[in-house]
């Protein structure tokens, strides 16, 4: 059997993945189309793990001087033999990724800032010496690279407003070509810097960078920036002309960020795991940029990874595991009865209309939660759907793996609201190590009410089951006492939750069920004979637990059931 390509895991360099034998999906086709539909600065917004980097990585090994062509042998753009002829490694390039912009403060963050730029300048060491650059030049190049005595770079603060346009200029006199500047994750800095309190100062550096390398510099050929957000042109891109800006509403560009229906198909072809399409379509797929269904390239490559080393491999969250997705419940704790309303929508598989500002300061997301419906659309967590109408914008959860990804954080929203009424949650709690039924049906029927349901015929079984199971565990988080195990191996099976209280002796086993159209007798009923038949309080019982009290719990929207057995 022929040995197969390795799959790119976490690897962003064109260059890496072209000459170290890693699966490529051919993307180049960009290049073709930046080059024919012009605009002088380019910006992509598009959620993060969407291919960004690794395109930024691709444009630099395209056109910057020196390039090695046959890392395009057999793509797309080798197709275009006058294009390549003209353009390919003909420029100077200039590209920097601003994602390490951070900092508690925004002296460290600016040094950051200084350090990449800086870092940049230093792949240019040639011109310290360069015969066509002046003597001033030369020393302002020896500037932007000079080091204080900690060995961190000391461009002062003006020179680093100045540091893209000069190093421009330099590298056009030498090259005596203009030149192409990449600055990918633009908006990371306005980002960490709005969290952590000193926004203003980082809008004010960014506008003089970006001002004086994109608006004022004649040494510029084009330039593409990238990010996930849509800043405010009156924040950062003051006066800017010829501005493209390609969001995920733009047909232009949206099959060369994620993966199309049939690149994916291709790679499940190569790799033998054809079975697996229904799979990646229901956890990954559901994006829709433009006019065209997009699956997230980042989960495609990690399951399809994870396939070659054990074909029964189930998916996963691999998308989520990539940030603190704060932002959702963030959004969750700032929600009135009506956007929880909305909210409950979108998990059971329904849609939303609502106006989407896509450009925003970042002050402007904190200012009406209606801003945030934007934010959560432009960063991933929800997606376009259907035809726009009255300027409003259909929105839906676009996968399973997001809609986990809102159910988890509106659990642990939950769990930090119910912890601040310490004295009503341990009477919750004391109800079930005194079997008093009625105090356990009425207060969780409680909290149901105060979170937010799923409900729809549409979504699983299990997964509705999943939910509220995921709501008890975290009332019973907050036990310190108590040792709490979900889905542990007990008897036949394994077993909801199964709780032990040492000190008493006392061993509680709990099953959930769904109850199909209000029946939740049949529902508690149906969890008591699973927990007999699989013989779930084996583990108590060796444990040493002496009194042990079985729970049916059926819940169906807001409201449940418990029977005792």
């Amino acid at each position: 059997m022929a040995i197969k390509t390795k799959l790119p895991i976490g690897i962003e360099n064109f260059e890496e993945i072209r000459t170290a034998g890693f699966y490529y999906v051919d993307k180049t086709g960009l290049i073709r189309d930046l080059l024919e539909n012009w605009g002088k600065v380019n910006l992509f917004t598009r959620p993060r793990r969407f291919g960004k980097t690794l395109n930024m990585s691709m444009l630099k090994c395209f056109f910057e001087q020196g390039s090695n062509e046959a890392l395009f042998d057999g793509l797309e753009i080798a197709k275009e033999k006058e294009l390549c002829a003209k353009y390919m490694g003909k420029f100077p390039v200039i590209s920097v990724s601003l994602k390490e912009v951070r900092g508690k403060s925004f002296d460290t963050a600016r040094q950051k800032l200084r350090s990449i730029i800086g870092n940049e300048a230093l792949r240019f060491s040639f011109l310290a010496q360069s015969g066509r650059l002046s003597d001033i030049e030369r020393q302002q190049y020896k500037k932007l690279i000079e080091l204080d005595d900690k060995g961190e770079f000391a461009m002062s603060d003006g020179l680093l407003e100045e540091s893209f346009l000069r190093l421009s200029q330099f590298l056009q006199k030498h090259y005596e070509k203009n030149v192409i500047v990449l600055i990918d994750e633009y908006d990371v800095p306005l980002d960490k810097a709005y969290q952590t309190g000193y926004y203003d100062d980082m809008v004010d550096l960014l506008r003089d960078i970006f001002g004086q390398a994109f608006k004022t510099n004649d040494s510029l050929y084009f330039a593409v920036l990238t990010g996930c957000l849509r800043i405010s042109r009156e924040s950062i891109f003051t006066g800017f002309n010829n501005f493209n800006v390609m969001t995920v509403k733009d047909v232009h560009f949206n099959e060369y960020f994620g993966f199309t229906d049939r690149e994916v198909r291709g790679i499940l072809d190569y790799y033998d795991r054809t079975e697996k399409y229904g799979i990646i379509k229901e956890w990954y797929d559901g994006y829709k940029f433009g006019d065209l269904e997009i699956y997230c390239p980042w989960d495609v490559i990690n399951y399809c990874y994870a396939l070659k080393m054990n074909p029964l491999a189930e998916p996963q969250n691999y998308w989520v595991n990539t940030s603190s997705n704060d932002i959702i419940k963030r959004f969750v704790s700032r929600a009135n009865s009506t956007t929880r309303s909305e909210i409950e929508l979108l998990i059971q598989g329904g849609s939303i209309r609502k106006e989407i500002r896509q450009e925003l300061t970042y002050r402007d997301l904190d200012s009406d939660i209606e801003n945030l419906w934007g934010l959560l659309f432009t960063t991933g967590y929800l997606t376009q759907y259907g035809q726009n109408e009255d300027e409003k914008t259909g929105l839906i959860i676009p996968n399973r793996e997001v809609r986990m990804i809102f159910i988890r954080q509106i659990q642990e929203w939950f769990r930090e609201e119910t912890a601040r009424d310490s004295g009503r949650l341990e009477s919750f709690c004391k109800a079930f190590l005194e079997n008093d039924v009625s105090v356990i049906e009425e207060s969780f029927t409680a909290y149901l009410k105060k979170t937010i349901s799923i409900r729809d015929t549409n979504i699983k079984k299990d997964m509705k089951e999943n939910f509220y199971h995921g709501i008890l565990l975290g009332l019973f988080g907050n036990m310190d006492d108590w040792t709490v195990m979900s889905n542990a191996e007990s008897g036949e099976g394994y077993s909801d939750i199964i709780v032990e209280v040492e000190d008493r002796e006392i061993g509680i086993v709990i099953e959930l069920k769904y109850a199909e159209n209000a029946e939740f007798d049949t529902g508690c009923k149906e969890a008591l004979q699973q927990i007999k038949d699989m013989n779930y309080e084996e583990a108590l019982v060796r444990d040493g637990m002496r009194t042990i009290y079985r729970y049916g719990i059926a819940c169906y929207k807001k409201r449940c059931k418990v029977i005792s057995g």
